[in-house]
């Protein structure tokens, strides 16, 4: 079983990383991009076979390690 975790900055969190994404893609003539927010994804490969207890579980792992609950949010998507 696999888990994929989104990881992105909460709403009002600044991006550095996203302004400058979006403002090399002006200078490289993309236009009409008014915003950009940067983000991470991580696959678990879990050896849990209950989808439900390995969200669950992965969770937990956002909760104390992956993700800085404070500024960030994530998401859990088991495949």
């Amino acid at each position: 079983m696999k888990a994929r975790v989104t990881i992105m900055l909460k709403d009002g969190v600044l991006d550095p990383q996203g302004e400058a994404i979006r403002h090399a893609l002006a200078g490289l003539g993309h236009k009409g991009v008014d915003g950009v927010r940067q983000g991470k994804v991580i696959e678990l490969d879990l050896a849990a076979t209950d989808a439900g207890a390995a969200e669950t579980e992965v969770k937990r792992m956002c909760e104390t390690l992956l993700a800085n609950t404070v500024i960030e949010k994530y998401s859990v998507e088991i495949v």
